[in-house]
């Protein structure tokens, strides 16, 4: 589904605080599958997810998604596709106070096109799954470390997308929480999404959830 061939990243090209994040990633991903990146900080895991999720290009090498190139993709198709085709779950949430459980989650949507209706219905139907209706006119702000990770996914899956994105998503939760993150995972691939993630946390790596678990460190991979 994706094939990274000979994934390069540089930041601050040609300066003299330039750093390769980067270094030759050769790798493919399975679709329907859980896919999850080992490795200690600065191995390269966030900005390799930054890549195939269209958050950045590459600065070497090519990515492919479901059989196309889009390496080269001008910025408003690779936007296109990133609405469409990823969600995504950052470590920190990234909820905007101020602003409800269901305003939270239905914002992505918006240049879709979708009518407010629609989109509310959808982000109810997601709260019930994810066993939030009871909390979705709240402001993000009183929820608890739980509850806004679970809005951070019903956010994540408003827009239907084939592959879920997620960085450190059990950092700031405690075990049992992680367990339920878990849970949750196993029901996203039995809906046929493909998941990457990145991990320090054994007992998400270790999981009968994931089904592969790929190596990292100083930009490269490395065996598992």
């Amino acid at each position: 589904m994706i094939e990274l061939s000979n994934i390069k990243k540089a930041f601050n090209q040609g300066q003299p605080n330039e750093y390769w994040a980067l270094h030759g990633i050769d790798l493919t991903v399975e679709a329907g599958k859980v896919t999850a990146f080992r490795g200690p900080s600065g191995s390269g895991k966030t900005t390799l997810l930054t890549i195939v999720g269209c958050l950045s290009r590459p600065t070497h090498g090519r990515v492919r998604f479901k059989g196309e190139d889009i390496s080269g993709l001008p910025e408003r198709f690779l936007t296109d596709i990133r609405r469409q085709s990823f969600g995504f779950i950052f470590q920190q949430f990234n909820l905007i106070k101020g602003l409800s459980a269901l305003e939270n989650v239905i914002l992505p949507a918006f240049p879709t096109g979708r009518p407010r209706a629609e989109l509310v219905a959808a982000a109810g139907e997601l709260f019930d799954q994810l066993k939030l209706g009871h909390r979705s006119a709240a402001k993000v702000e009183w929820l608890s470390g739980g509850e806004q990770q679970r809005v951070a996914i019903a956010r994540a899956l408003i827009n239907n997308p084939e592959v879920i994105i997620a960085d450190e998503p059990t950092a700031n939760l405690d075990t049992a929480l992680s367990r339920e993150f878990m849970a949750i995972l196993e029901g996203f691939t039995a809906a046929g999404k493909t998941v990457l993630l990145t991990s320090h946390d054994p007992l998400v790596v270790e999981s009968s959830a994931v089904h592969r678990v790929v190596g990292m460190r100083d930009g490269r991979l490395v065996d598992g």
